[in-house]
């Protein structure tokens, strides 16, 4: 085997899943089985098995001839990434069909290895272990919108609480009600009537997955100008999305902005999509609509870690994962959160848990752009930032994440880039972000990026002036660059500011 690239991280294992949906089949390989999985590879079909399954009882021919041959080629490409292993899952379709258990044989055959056609229950089973993995924590229910099923399940921390599948999958309902939206409304009306559960979710968040609901979203972040395309944690309040709904479940998905960035398989479901999203609105009258990125393969490789492993923070895995591939010094990046927490506590800022959640990623991910010009490495690293595909943190969080290390590089009052970033930041993580990336711009001075000087640093309080003080072993780091940096930091913080060595001189900053 090729020796692997730097890029990649050398203790992880490839392995794939190929998900059988009723109107999808995906191949994902991942890099390996993480708390916050990294995909190598990803390719899926529009196959639409499950349509005509209402009628017929069967998976459609066509269909099934395309996924056979589709198979083959996801075979070889999961050996070609060098998958150690390969998980294959089915869903709605494959196990409804009457023609299901020859369709799974055949494929078994060409696959190579044994197909996990999962029930209903745990189908809802991985849909919210998925979420669960995704957000820090989840508290509400998650609705996972398939082309045969719907499968709803209240999530609360680790909690998986009660679920249900309806048969209200997009090619489905599309089914059931022989193309007739105004049916299709009828019949969601009369199964989420069976979900209870969903009085339970008064007033929390509904988790919205799958490609259908995904693509709504899209849709939305068009029409509203949203200013970051990233669509996992994208958030709607559902009084405002009322509107924008009705016109999709109207069928009028044609006069939507941003409509050619839906593949036209897709557009037919949009409108099912919609009309089941507004009867869950007004089921369950939840205080906010998220969107997860992550489902039933993400809970399945959520579910096959260790416990202590499914404990771990899904950012600051994924941040440190980053840190290590492109950072100078990972040590250097640990060092910088413990100093910024210190340094926080001697400002007298305090901190949320989420706050000193976000304050951490953004330590490990201050260095993972050194290798851009200078000119560059701030807005690299916020375009890395903004657009990675993080988990367990929202959109603002990103924002701030973004934007500190911007400000790290570029400057605390370089108030010319990323302008909607910052408007998507509250205001708090706005002040927040210069603070910090003003700290790091004083400290980055002192330790050269490199790790043993941050630990030996240390903040006194001399007289209602505060002093960072530097060892007398580190006294020649001492010098103007760095008390010019701690000035900008006076004056974001509003706070009297000396620069001093142990024993020695000090610069007063203004």
């Amino acid at each position: 085997m090729a020796a692997l690239s730097q890029g990649r991280l050398k203790d992880r294992r490839p392995l794939s899943i190929i998900d059988i949906g009723s109107n999808s089949i995906r191949l994902v390989v991942y890099e390996g089985l993480a708390r916050s999985p990294t995909l190598l590879f990803n390719e899926k079909m529009l196959a639409g098995l499950g349509r005509g399954i209402v009628s017929t009882g069967k998976l459609d021919a066509e269909a099934v001839t395309r996924s056979m041959e589709e198979f083959r080629r996801f075979r070889a490409l999961s050996e070609q990434a060098g998958a150690e292993k390969m998980y294959v899952l089915a869903t709605a379709a494959a196990r409804e069909a009457v023609n299901g258990p020859d369709f799974i044989h055949r494929a078994e055959q060409i696959l190579g290895t044994e197909i996990r056609v999962l029930s209903g229950r745990e189908e809802a089973y991985f849909s919210a272990m998925g979420v669960i993995s995704a957000f820090h924590p989840a508290d509400g229910i998650a609705g996972d919108l398939g082309g045969g099923s719907l499968e709803l399940v209240d999530v609360k921390g680790e909690q998986i609480g009660d679920g249900i599948t309806l048969p209200l999958g997009g090619l489905r309902l599309q089914d059931m009600a022989k193309g007739s939206l105004v049916q299709a409304t009828r019949i969601a009306h009369a199964e989420l009537a069976r979900a209870k559960l969903l009085q339970g979710g008064q007033g929390r968040t509904f988790y919205a997955v799958g490609g259908t609901w995904r693509n709504l979203a899209r849709l939305h972040m068009n029409t509203t100008n949203y200013p970051l395309e990233v669509m996992h944690h994208y958030q709607m309040d559902p009084g405002t999305l009322s509107p924008f709904l009705r016109q999709v479940a109207r069928g009028e998905v044609e006069k939507i902005k941003g409509i050619e960035g839906v593949s036209k398989n897709r557009r037919s479901l949009l409108p099912y999509g919609a009309l089941v999203l507004q009867e869950i609105i007004a089921a369950m009258k939840p205080e906010k609509i998220v969107v997860s990125a992550l489902g039933v393969r993400e809970g399945f490789l959520y579910s096959l870690l260790d416990e202590d492993d499914r404990r771990a923070d899904p950012l600051i895995s994924a941040a440190e994962e980053l840190a290590l591939l492109r950072a100078r010094s990972v040590l250097h990046a640990h060092e910088l959160t413990e100093w910024t927490r210190k340094s926080f506590a001697a400002f007298g800022i305090d901190e949320t848990d989420e706050e000193a959640r976000y304050r951490h990623a953004a330590c490990l991910l201050a260095d993972i752009g050194w290798r851009a010009h200078p000119e560059y490495r701030g807005r690299q690293s916020l375009n890395i930032i903004a657009h990675a595909s993080f988990i367990g943190v929202d959109h603002p969080g990103r924002a701030f994440l973004a934007l500190a290390n911007l400000f790290r590089h570029d400057g605390v009052f370089n108030d010319s880039y990323a302008p909607e970033l910052k408007e998507l930041a509250t205001p708090r993580y706005l002040e927040r972000a210069r603070i910090l990336g003003a700290m790091m711009r004083v400290v980055y001075l002192l330790s050269a990026s490199m790790p043993g000087v941050m630990p030996k640093l240390r903040w006194e309080e001399r007289d209602g002036v505060l002093a960072l003080v530097i060892p007398a072993e580190f006294s020649e780091l001492y010098g103007e660059r760095p008390a010019g940096r701690l000035a900008q930091l006076a004056k974001v913080t509003g706070r009297k500011l000396v620069l001093a060595v142990e024993g020695g001189p000090s610069i007063s900053v203004k």
